[in-house]
């Protein structure tokens, strides 16, 4: 190899010198090079010139982008020998190229930088061999026109000029780490890039849905990771002198992928892999967001120390602002769990959560932090730790205001008054719909608190003038405490504030103060539905309001508020994409169930049946909700499923696939309102054979939980329960199983020795009572408590046994319905073939199922809301004129209209409600929230075949419901943990095991006195008791039993047991009709007995002994079969009543049973615990007592649906 020459070795030195920023070494090789290779003249004259210009520009303190001084670099000499050397150059092409580019340098140092534009060369035109030095060069030259570009505002062409040289970066990341001067040009010119494209991006010049839009920031990134790689990992703080922070261009990298997530734009594909589907798409998008936010959290934290008491840390609270911004996107519902990795949702919400403490330890008792804390505490349904965190901000934010009032000075860390608002009435939301009784009483604390920052505050912004600047109120120093705040945070303070006194109105013990924190709530949600100072198109509180109101049974206002809701213009309505596509029909669901029990409770059944079917048929179209699948997948036959995978035809999800577990159990209550509303009008037997439709609907929203249940060897979960006669044959052959009617001996059996035969006029219905012939104008209870069925009963339970005449006259007050549905009730029961025919049974696949509506009958029923509900309200609500509150003010709408003549609400559109977090359960609560829904479901099963007379069906389904409350009970024990426990549900559960276990049993007892076995019945009702106290259901049909006790309707069984002869005919040996009355004759009337009033219903005033006395005659000449004196009794065996202590202990305890229920939140509307409370008022002769109480029932009966109002709205008021 030959020996270079001293000329080559003096170049590669030069290149060397300036490669690695040695600039000091430059002279003296300049020198030697002019000497040895004279014919590289130019190349010489280029790099004195450079090293003028680095020289001139050292002195400078600010960064290099700053202009020099003539003093400093003498233009007017250097610019002439550049020229002259630029022009005898015709060998070596880079060398030219270099002085040019060293032309425009050293104009653009001096500031000229028109000039310096015009001087820049384009580019070398063969560069692919060139030196390093040129590739500098190359940089520097994009980067100078550039900068110079951007001087005059001309954005968009030096953005341009920097895609077009991002091919001169090839290598720096492909080769060898670069030396010095590559390494600060690069950055250099990837800096000025992303800061330029982020200025391009904020003003509106560039947009984020070109493709190329991040393809500055991916390079940096690029840049980033490849000097890692070559060993020289790149650190934080200033890339050189004067430039801006390096993290600075990782902040505005994070900022652009956040806008692309924000607005929902296509992914950028510029300067990365192919995309090839949008699932791709948004795990990429994803992915790249995390990492970037990893990198600019690390150089953040790291380079920011723990604030001083006067500092602030505005940019580690922006930078968590932003990440929760993502956070709430990424899990909302537009984002499903395979786009977000193998954790899903919960790993992001986790991951939120590590990045927020951290930043927590930068800052100090920062309000923005400890408020995401709460939210992201909360998603994860780590409630406990939310509320810790809330309690902590809002101690904070209380202090912090109580300063600021008095110092006059804003803190900039404090959060404003809006937003601290927003967090109140979020908790407060969040107490109302996953807590319990504490958690509601919290609630209404923080209502109180919330209502008092409302008064203090100025006047909010109004509506109309909420994008016009209004003046503010400024203190002495001229600065401005406390803003107006916008009329939509006003509104939904004032809905948190009506939310929690309603929850608190169900849950207090203070029974005389319910009905004024109900109409404190009333008045709260009317201010949130303000049309100046409010919202008066938020679906929430439209539906709470609505829903309040039924209650109260002002019927007409509710009504009109649900149509309202139901009636606006979807085409106009706000969109928001965190709360899901059809987010408006979806959030409608709940309000059409509503409708449809205060149609119901106007007695227009099939109306109510008609608005069932219009929140399915919202959808348009069936697989909008539910699929390709849908509910017909259920019955497909297996032949068509092996075909389908064959083919490998994907099956298409439906909105019930992206639907959270509430808004599934809406849909599952609305069918079950329907079912409840096909038992009334078609009878017992077509609700029976419709409910399995019931089990259908709930195996396609939920699936089969049979592969999570804890046992192998119970039944599946979802198995229709075998028929009377012990074979399964078919899922129809099941529920079309015969009736076990003539099994029990109801005639034989005083306690349901209720007139069963029943009048055409009259059907027998689910829920109704059946009567004897009178002309009194009758009450129908048709309530369908929450204990599922105990209104069911009444018509062979105890509650229509033999009574006194006064308990049956009051008994007969039974709601009269209109001819109509008593003509299509009398003919759906009756044996007589109707006409017309009823709905067909649907065949497919070879199985039966019940439709309850077909097309024909869609197209030829009626529009409701044609229907005027101010028809005879004052006859249907004549009761409840002097004791309800006062009407739904017309202030609720903003647009009067009127279609039919009369004056109804109108609204423009509905806007969504402010969304909690998507709440992650763990995988073992939500399992329990789905049993205990299927739990509810069986027992209404059960109820449905109890009302059909088919006792061993109704059997089988509540042994189902008690195999699922079993394994929840043995997998709750084996858990250990604190949080749920038989007796607490924990956040967010429906009903703790003790509840479940309750139902269970009651509804055991109301299969007992269905099948004449009250003493079966009563140990049902004492065990359902045992588990959960104030069980309303267990309460009245308990209650009932001890009544009948005590008015003998019901006897004690007989010790002997009796014999059956041959003939059929039983024979009872205990004694005889005759010896049995010859006892009472014998009864001594002059020994004092017990008294008959209970303790605390005789008033002030003490009885005397002589009208105790007399009292105690009346009742036994009233009864003449009645007990004996303890002196007198008779042998146990001949013993044909109890003794009277025993009976009065009875109806005491009934009556304190009932007493208790009627107080609390759960009974204080029940019907049949106040017509059980008359019944034991009667009973210890208080007439006027209960009468009143009567009178309280009749205008119960009067406001009440087919089913409970807490059915609506998966048990609560939050939407």
């Amino acid at each position: 190899m030959p020996k270079p020459s001293k000329a080559e070795t003096y170049l590669q030195q030069l290149e060397n010198t300036r490669c690695e920023d040695d600039w000091d070494a430059v002279p003296e090789t300049v020198r030697k090079i002019r000497k040895h290779a004279p014919n590289r003249s130019c190349l010489a004259t280029t790099a004195e010139t450079e090293y003028a210009i680095t020289k001139a520009q050292l002195k400078q303190t600010a960064r290099p982008a700053t202009a020099v001084s003539t003093k400093d670099l003498e233009i007017t000499s250097l610019l002439p020998k550049l020229l002259d050397a630029i022009d005898n150059e015709h060998a070596f092409p880079e060398d030219r190229y270099q002085a040019q580019v060293c032309v425009g340098w050293l104009h653009w140092a001096v500031g000229e930088y028109s000039l310096a534009v015009a001087r820049l060369p384009d580019g070398l035109e063969q560069d692919h061999d060139a030196s390093e030095w040129t590739r500098v060069c190359t940089l520097k030259t994009a980067y100078l026109k550039a900068n110079c570009l951007s001087r005059d505002n001309e954005r968009v062409q030096a953005l341009a000029i920097f895609e077009s040289a991002l091919s001169a970066l090839s290598d720096v990341w492909t080769g060898q780490r670069g030396r010095k001067q590559l390494q600060f040009w690069a950055e250099l010119f990837l800096t000025e890039f992303c800061m330029l494209q982020s200025q391009a991006l904020e003003r509106g010049e560039k947009s984020l849905d070109d493709p190329n839009s991040l393809a500055a920031y991916r390079s940096w990134a690029r840049y980033w990771e490849t000097s890692n790689t070559q060993g020289t990992p790149l650190v934080g703080g200033h890339g050189f002198r004067g430039a801006v922070p390096r993290r600075r261009v990782w902040s505005e990298y994070y900022t652009a992928l956040s806008g692309v997530l924000a607005n929902d734009l296509p992914f950028p594909t510029g300067h990365v892999a192919a995309v090839t589907n949008e699932a791709s798409a948004r795990n990429q998008l994803r992915m790249e967001l995390k990492k970037v936010e990893a990198a600019y959290e690390s150089l953040l934290l790291s380079e920011t120390t723990f604030p001083r008491a006067d500092e602030e840390r505005e940019e580690v609270e922006s930078f968590v602002g932003l990440v929760m911004k993502s956070w709430s996107i990424l899990s909302g519902r537009d984002w499903l769990e395979h786009d977000l990795g193998p954790n899903g949702k919960d790993g992001l919400s986790r991951g939120v959560l590590e990045v927020l403490y951290r930043a927590a330890t930068k800052t100090f008792h920062s309000t923005a932090i400890l408020r995401h804390l709460f939210t992201v505490h909360l998603a994860v349904a780590e409630f406990d730790l939310a509320f810790k965190a809330f309690d902590s901000y809002l101690e904070i934010v209380k202090k912090g205001k109580a300063r600021v009032d008095k110092t006059g000075h804003t803190e900039p860390s404090l959060d404003d008054d809006a937003t601290v608002l927003e967090t109140i009435s979020t908790a407060i939301t969040a107490l109302c719909k996953y807590g319990f009784r504490d958690e509601a009483e919290k609630a209404y604390e923080l209502g109180i608190e919330l209502e008092d920052m409302l008064q203090k505050l100025p006047a909010p912004l109004p509506n109309t003038d909420e994008n016009i600047s209004s003046l503010q109120e400024e203190n002495a120093n001229g600065v401005v405490v406390h803003p107006r705040i916008p009329a939509k945070v006003n509104a939904l303070a004032w809905q948190a504030i009506g939310l929690s006194q309603a929850q608190w109105s169900r849950k207090t013990y203070n029974a005389a103060s319910r009905t004024e924190i109900q109409g404190k709530a009333i008045r709260s949600f009317q201010k949130s539905l303000s049309p100046d100072t409010g919202n008066p198109t938020d679906v929430r509180t439209l539906f709470t309001l609505g829903l309040l109101l039924a209650e109260q049974r002002e019927l007409s206002a509710a009504i009109d508020i649900v149509k309202a809701a139901l009636m606006s213009n979807k085409k106009t309505a706000e969109q928001n994409p965190a709360a899901g596509s059809y987010w408006r029909e979806r959030s409608l669901i709940p309000l059409w169930h509503l409708l449809a029990l205060l149609l119901s409770a106007r007695q227009d059944y099939l109306m109510a049946a008609r608005a069932c079917e219009g929140a399915f048929e919202q959808f348009d179209d069936p697989t909008v909700l539910f699929g390709t699948q849908g509910l017909q997948g259920q019955y497909r036959s297996d032949h068509l499923n092996e075909v389908e995978a064959s083919n490998g035809t994907p099956t298409a999800m439906g909105l019930v696939d992206e639907m959270d577990d509430v808004e599934k159990e809406s849909i599952i209550e609305v069918k079950m309102t329907q079912l409840a509303l096909i038992e009334l009008l078609e009878g017992p037997e077509v609700a029976v054979n419709a409910s399995h439709e019931l089990l259908v609907l709930y195996t396609r929203l939920f699936g089969s939980l049979r592969s999570e249940s804890p046992t192998t060897t119970q039944r599946s979960s979802t198995a229709v329960p075998k028929s009377s006669a012990g074979t399964l044959r078919s899922i129809r052959g099941s529920i079309f199983g015969h009736k076990d009617r003539g099994t029990s001996n109801l005639k034989h059996t005083s306690v349901v020795e209720s007139v069963r035969e029943e009048s055409p006029e009259r059907p027998r219905t689910a829920g109704t009572a059946t009567t004897t012939g009178t002309t009194a104008p009758t009450i129908q209870i048709t309530k369908e408590s929450s204990d599922l069925g105990d209104s069911r009963s009444r018509k062979s339970g105890s509650i229509r046994g033999r009574r006194s005449e006064s308990v049956k006259r009051a008994n007969s007050l039974k709601k009269r319905d209109s001819s109509t549905h008593q003509r299509r009730r009398a003919a759906s029961s009756s044996s007589v073939p109707r006409q017309p025919l009823p709905p067909q049974p649907t065949i497919s696949d070879g199985d039966a199922y019940f439709t309850p509506m077909g097309d024909a009958a869609a197209n030829d029923r009626p529009d409701f809301f044609t229907w005027n509900t101010k028809t005879n309200a004052g006859s249907q609500q004549s009761f409840a004129k002097g004791r309800g509150l006062l009407r739904f003010d017309s202030n609720v709408s903003s647009i009067r209209g009127s279609t039919t003549g009369s004056d109804t609400f109108v609204l423009d559109s509905l806007s969504p409600p402010t969304p909690l977090p998507i709440i992650q359960f763990a995988t073992d609560q939500i399992r329990r929230q789905r049993q205990i829904i299927l739990i509810k479901v069986w027992l209404m099963i059960a109820a449905f075949y109890r009302s059909a007379d088919m006792y061993r069906d109704s059997q089988g389904a509540i042994d189902e419901a008690r195999k699922l409350v079993g394994s929840m009970e043995a997998e709750i024990a084996s858990d250990g943990s604190d949080s749920v426990t038989a007796s607490h549900a924990g956040w967010g559960g429906k009903k703790s095991i003790e509840e479940l276990w309750s139902d269970v049993h009651a509804e055991m007892g109301h299969l007992s006195v269905s099948e004449g076995e009250p003493y079966k019945a009563r140990a049902e009702f004492e065990e359902a008791l045992m588990h959960y106290p104030d069980h309303p259901s267990a309460i009245i049909g308990l209650s009932n039993i001890l009544l009948d006790i005590y008015s003998e309707v019901l006897l004690p069984t007989s010790p002997i047991p009796g014999i059956t002869l041959p003939d059929g005919e039983p024979v009872d040996l205990s004694g005889t009709t005759s010896q049995s009355q010859a006892l009472v004759q014998r009864a001594d009337h002059s020994i004092p007995i017990l008294p008959s009033t209970p303790l605390g219903l005789g008033g002030q005033h003490a009885i005397s002994p002589v009208a105790q006395s007399a009292n105690s005659s009346a009742v036994l000449h009233h009864r003449p079969n009645k007990s004996l004196t303890i002196e007198e009794l008779p042998a146990p065996y001949k013993a044909k009543s109890l003794p009277l202590v025993d009976r009065l202990a009875a109806r005491d305890r009934a009556y304190g049973l009932l007493s208790g229920l009627t107080k609390l939140g759960t009974g204080w509307n029940h019907s049949d615990a106040w017509f059980a409370l008359a019944r034991a008022h009667e009973e210890s002769g208080q007439p006027d007592k209960a009468k009143e109480a009567l009178w309280w029932c009749v205008e119960l009966e009067e406001g009440m649906g087919v089913r409970g109002w807490n059915c609506v709205g998966a048990g609560g008021y939050v939407l």
